[in-house]
């Protein structure tokens, strides 16, 4: 198996070689295993759009592998801020409709962002760290789904298309109309970057974006920023109960164990949001991780370059408003005791047969359309990122690798020791029960759990956890023969 895995990785990136770098124009092709979105601009030039060109007319059809079809106008523009430079030819784009709408199952939204993962040769990191901020069920983390594109019958490639960060029922729920606006908010911390039409507050020499309300007048802005300086000063002074008070701190444990274990690197620039619900600022949603997981350039004499490559050592904790909380003690045994309800997860991210591997597999054919029809591995590389292999495998298992040596470290700093469970205790409650089953048939459905471990949840030891595996839990409650190991205690590391 793993000879296969090896060689069909290795394919996408041997081709990529020979190929030119854009596919011809109006080259077509059959449906995969993801939705196709066709962006048709008004004046047919969206190949060539850049950031500076803003919102252009289009028309936006949504293929859904159902056979569903969402056709309708929408604004189209190019978004982000690296993957916005000109040099980078795989843009990523932003498509606004009218009204808001539910596309592929997501919620309904006005706003949606095509991202391309223009920095990222295995197309993973984004879809781990969205699948690690989920497991630990961080609020309005976004959906997403992998599509493919075309722009102006232009092939573009495999993208993901995710919901924004933006208030709405169906994405980061709070209320910015009530009291004037001056009750609930959303906002991103923003180092450097000035943009038109953004309003920007400091507070203790820390920039912030306000991301909702997006223009506030002069009293909700004063708002906004008074409620943050009140809440920076008390992280900075107060004790564990006076901060309990004023952050939801398992929010911000979990949202630091994310970005700490994938040691993403635009943590102390941008795309890390906050928001204030119900008199108390919350950490997240999570956002934006293609430069991620050791893949900076740590041959680049840049300190945030060479510190977020490596496996080893703490690189968030001094970070935004992060760095007058991870100074307290208790703030890391919170962080630790989270890491150990969700390590079952955090295990298989690298494991053989576990979250890559089973991304990989679902996803290989549309990964290798795009790496074999038009993006070649020069086309990703900038000077902060670490160069990429010439082979998808090469890409492939240095990522699979650096989150096996992270997960060790940070699982070792954190102090967690051994990690023991039950085989069939799918839903992590000390015993195995008919409830274990349950979880093993929601999830299946993709329904929410609790604390979900996939380790134990494979009673049968075929390696995947299917539907058997919740028959095995039954047929050892009811005293049947089984296929395996159902209630004995096993010693995970």
């Amino acid at each position: 198996m793993k000879k296969l895995i090896a060689v069909s990785l290795c394919v996408i990136f041997i081709l990529s070689c020979c190929v030119t770098a854009f596919a011809a124009e109006g080259e077509d092709y059959p449906m995969l295993n993801v939705p196709q979105i066709r962006i048709v601009t008004e004046e047919g030039n969206g190949t060539e759009l850049q950031k500076s060109d803003g919102y252009v007319n289009a028309t936006v059809t949504i293929t859904g592998t159902d056979g569903s079809v969402l056709e309708d106008t929408a604004l189209f523009k190019v978004r982000g801020n690296t993957t916005a430079m000109e040099s980078i030819k795989k843009k990523a784009f932003t498509f606004k409709f009218e009204k808001k709408k539910d596309v592929l199952g997501m919620g309904k939204g006005k706003k949606w962002a095509l991202i391309a993962n223009a920095f990222d040769p295995t197309m993973l990191r984004n879809s781990v760290a969205n699948g690690i901020a989920h497991e630990l069920g961080l609020e309005y983390t976004s959906e997403q789904q992998y599509v493919e594109l075309w722009v102006d019958g232009s092939y573009r490639g495999c993208y993901q298309l995710f919901e924004p960060v933006q208030e709405g029922k169906d994405r980061v729920n709070i209320d910015i109309e009530s009291n004037n606006g001056m009750d609930d908010f959303l906002i991103e911390y923003e180092a450097q970057r000035v943009e038109d039409d953004v309003t920007y507050f400091t507070v203790d020499g820390l920039r912030f974006i306000s991301s909702e309300p997006e223009e506030p007048n002069e009293d909700q802005l004063n708002y906004v920023t008074s409620t943050m300086q009140d809440i920076v000063t008390t992280l900075r002074t107060g004790d564990r109960e006076d901060i309990e008070e004023v952050i939801d701190v398992d929010s911000f444990a979990k949202y630091y164990l994310l970005n700490e274990y994938v040691k993403t690197y635009d943590f102390d620039m941008s795309s890390v949001f906050f928001y204030y619900q119900d008199g108390k600022l919350y950490a997240g949603p999570a956002w934006d991780y293609d430069l991620s997981a050791g893949n900076s350039n740590d041959k680049l004499n840049y300190y945030r370059c060479i510190e977020a490559n490596p496996t080893e050592g703490l690189f968030q904790n001094n970070k935004n408003i992060y760095k007058y909380i991870c100074d307290k003690e208790w703030f890391y045994d919170v962080v630790a005791e989270v890491y150990r309800d969700h390590y079952a997860y955090f295990a298989t991210v690298y494991t053989d047969g576990g979250l890559m591997d089973s991304l990989y597999h679902q996803y290989q054919l549309v990964f290798e359309r795009n790496f074999t029809t038009i993006w070649r591995p020069s086309n990703w590389w900038i000077n902060i990122q670490k160069q990429p292999s010439s082979t998808y495998e090469a890409n492939y298992n240095y990522l699979k690798n650096w989150y096996k040596e992270r997960d060790a470290f940070l699982s070792g700093y954190l102090g967690l020791g051994p990690i023991a469970y039950y085989t069939g205790d799918s839903n992590s409650d000390g015993e195995v029960d008919i409830l274990d089953a349950t979880a093993i048939q929601r999830r299946l459905a993709d329904f929410s759990v609790n604390s979900f471990n996939e380790l134990a949840a494979d009673a049968n030891g075929s390696g995947d956890v299917d539907i058997l595996d919740a028959t095995t839990i039954q047929r050892w409650l009811v005293g049947l023969p089984i296929t395996g190991s159902v209630g004995m205690a096993v010693l995970d590391r």
